[in-house]
């Protein structure tokens, strides 16, 4: 066998051995879903069981968190939206404007990031406490989209620095104005790191769970909260809670397989850095 051959097999083996580690939580999880608590729990583990989807249709038909599913999507799709569009307009201007400033709103960005979410939660809650948006899709739509325009900001800079610049000196020698540069020149080019970012984003903004415990109540619940409400010590809600989790995946999986094809191109286009 040559090198190259046990090279491939030693990163096929490592590869093989990470998505294991990944995937066994999941079907784990599916596997409480469609078992009763008392199979789950079962020592030792119970290899035969009889499936039921009795708890799927209980989560999504009978304690109605389907609610929750449209509240997560308004919240995740508005955000995402605003994130994405004000987070280019800023890495645009980042990345033609060179020097320290640039540098230093940079970096204050990503320490802001780095921040854990209850310093961003707390003041959110209370200025949300005294102006009545308690509750309310503007409120945590406002407070994700805060929470991600320095990732957003950071990704789409790493793009638009791909830009070569003669493309910009042609625009501008055309008679472009900096705006239509942005929009006719600039965005065409980066347009596969513009899907890369909203996937990114999204899976942010629909899995955020802090900033939807303290701001939303019963109208604007989100999934994940709905879900951390069931569990905890009673193992018997421990396959609701499998069977909600396993169903708030598949919306996620679903756009990830449609957006495959982007999301492969954008990160060969150097988007994604180490």
């Amino acid at each position: 066998m040559t090198r190259n051959g046990r090279t491939q097999i030693v990163l096929f083996g490592c590869l093989l051995g990470m998505a294991i580690v990944n995937l066994t939580p999941v079907a784990w999880g599916f596997l409480t879903s469609i078992r009763q608590p008392v199979d789950a729990f079962a020592v030792p583990p119970k290899l035969i069981f009889k499936p039921t989807f009795e708890f799927h249709k209980e989560v999504w038909i009978d304690r109605g968190f389907w609610k929750y599913l449209v509240n997560t999507a308004i919240i995740s799709v508005c955000a995402v939206t605003l994130s994405v569009s004000i987070g280019s307009m800023s890495a645009y201007a980042l990345s033609r404007l060179r020097g320290g400033y640039a540098r230093t709103i940079l970096y204050a960005m990503l320490g802001m990031r780095m921040f854990p979410h209850i310093l961003l939660a707390i003041p959110f809650f209370v200025i949300a406490q005294l102006v009545g948006l308690i509750d309310t899709y503007l409120v945590m739509i406002l407070a994700v989209v805060a929470l991600n325009q320095p990732f957003t900001i950071w990704l789409m800079r790493s793009f638009f620095d791909e830009v070569p610049k003669e493309l910009y000196e042609a625009a501008t020698i055309d008679g472009c104005t900096p705006w239509q540069t942005f929009r006719r020149v600039a965005l065409p080019v980066v347009r596969p790191g513009i899907w890369v970012t909203t996937l990114f984003s999204l899976l942010l903004a629909y899995n955020e769970f802090l900033l939807a415990l303290v701001l939303t109540r019963n109208s604007t619940k989100t999934l994940p909260v709905a879900i951390a409400e069931y569990g905890a010590e009673d193992i018997s809600y421990w396959s609701l809670s499998s069977a909600a989790a396993i169903g708030i995946m598949l919306p996620i999986l679903i756009f990830m397989l449609f957006m495959q094809r982007h999301l492969v191109r954008g990160m060969s286009a150097g988007a994604v850095k180490g």
